[in-house]
């Protein structure tokens, strides 16, 4: 049975300003279960690295509540909340001379003491992860000598070091080509059922969502729908996502088409 990690209640995610808030969500409803690979997708402005950040306690929501193991996320302090949730943002790394170890063996921050000694659970863990991502060859490579794809690759396997029951990505196949955007998900799906960990991931590659995720969340102007690929195409989902005029969604084919 699929453990529930994290849920939400009328979440309303946005920014906060003197004239009024900006919102960009509003309604958002679902849940994640470990063993899951989720995936977040809608047009831009939908609001998906808001819902990130929001989620990930980088900002706090306009109304609503967000639950991690069944405990309110404002209950959490950030040390906490990064003992049970793996952010991987797409911001660049800033420039620096560390080498794929180091980097990877920050995700073990939350855990290290003051000084940052890494233990022998933390040097497991560290070991751990580069296997599972199959990246031992790079280990000693600086940070900046490898391509996008190792370093996405990388910075999940420091998501894996953190050790945390979820996962949560941001546009990680961004800048990516067709072939390593297959690889990134495939690598995903397999640690996912391999770790029983949730993994969530927001993406605008709607096709290879379709195909590889367990269950989808789709965000619209209105609220958010969360089931599997195909109940979501039965239900009709995709058909809200863009424009009529401009996009149509083929049921039987799975693909978006440009009119």
């Amino acid at each position: 049975m699929n453990r529930q990690v994290l849920h939400t209640h009328q979440l309303s995610i946005g920014y906060p300003q003197k004239k009024g808030n900006i919102c960009v969500g509003v309604n958002l409803d679902f849940s994640l279960h470990s063993g899951q690979l989720i995936s977040m997708v809608g047009a831009n402005g939908a609001g998906k690295s808001t819902l990130i950040r929001t989620l990930g306690g980088l900002q706090k929501p306009l109304s609503g509540n967000i639950f991690l193991e069944d405990k309110n996320l404002s209950e959490f302090s950030a040390t906490q909340i990064a003992q049970k949730l793996s952010l991987v943002l797409t911001e660049k790394l800033p420039p620096s001379q560390l080498t794929v170890y180091e980097l990877i063996a920050l995700g073990r921050q939350p855990y290290t003491n003051w000084l940052g000694d890494l233990s022998q659970e933390d040097l497991n863990q560290i070991e751990q992860a580069i296997e599972q991502t199959q990246i031992n060859h790079l280990r000693h490579k600086k940070h900046h000598e490898i391509s996008d794809g190792q370093l996405q690759t990388v910075m999940i396997a420091r998501a894996l070091a953190q050790d945390t029951d979820l996962i949560i990505l941001d546009e990680p196949s961004t800048h990516l080509d067709w072939l390593h955007k297959i690889s990134l998900l495939r690598l995903l799906k397999k640690l996912s059922q391999e770790t029983q960990k949730c993994i969530l991931f927001s993406t605008h590659d709607l096709d290879m969502a379709l195909e590889y995720s367990d269950q989808m969340i789709v965000l619209t102007q209105q609220k958010s729908y969360q089931n599997t690929p195909d109940q979501l195409i039965a239900q009709g989902v995709f058909s809200e996502l863009f424009p009529k005029e401009q996009v149509t969604f083929d049921p039987t084919t799975k693909k978006f088409l440009i009119r």
